[in-house]
């Protein structure tokens, strides 16, 4: 009797780790389709509406934007910190970085349809290597704010990737040498 028991355990041990895996390809599948839609929307989307025309729309659309970026950062964070094992945290975090990035790329590109509030940013390729040199701190100079909203949020992004983004990818790092150290302490197949 007991030996029929343990085969439908057996059983049911062997297809966890397949559908695990399953999970997660299904995540990065998931998580890859919405970096597409994030980075067609970005290109595709009439941000010139949101600079000076509509102020009212643009500035808190895009502080609602990078607050729900925080928000699930912050929770994959925990996550993470917390070691909740069925989290899949690595991917999101990937990703809510790289939508992080895309706000703020929009915020600039908004912005330069002003007069005044930036010298050299006019497309919307400008904006997201702005944005990416900002994160970077390398800091060309090609590219400068000059108005008092672009230096705002200017200094709001490099604060925001202080907080934000270096806490999401400490907690990434972190979660990458824990798999890899329980990898390594994991016995060899037979």
């Amino acid at each position: 009797m007991s030996g029929g028991s343990e085969q439908p355990h057996r059983s049911t041990r062997k297809r966890e780790p397949e559908s695990r895996a399953a999970a997660v390809r299904r995540l990065r599948i998931v998580a890859g389709a919405l970096l597409v839609a994030g980075v067609t929307a970005y290109f595709l989307l009439p941000l010139e509406g949101l600079g000076a025309d509509r102020p009212w729309l643009g500035w808190p659309l895009f502080v609602l934007c990078l607050a729900l970026v925080a928000a699930l950062l912050l929770r994959h964070v925990r996550d993470i910190v917390l070691e909740k094992p069925q989290a899949r945290s690595g991917i999101m975090i990937s990703l809510l970085m790289c939508l992080a990035v895309l706000v703020f790329s929009s915020g600039y590109y908004a912005l330069a349809q002003q007069p005044g509030q930036f010298t050299g940013l006019r497309t919307r390729v400008d904006a997201l290597y702005f944005t990416v040199v900002t994160l970077a701190t390398v800091g060309y100079g090609d590219i400068t704010p000059r108005g008092q909203e672009a230096r705002l949020v200017a200094v709001t992004q490099i604060l925001y990737t202080f907080v934000f983004l270096t806490a999401a990818a400490t907690a990434l790092s972190r979660r990458m040498h824990a798999m890899v150290a329980e990898r390594d302490r994991r016995p060899p197949p037979p």
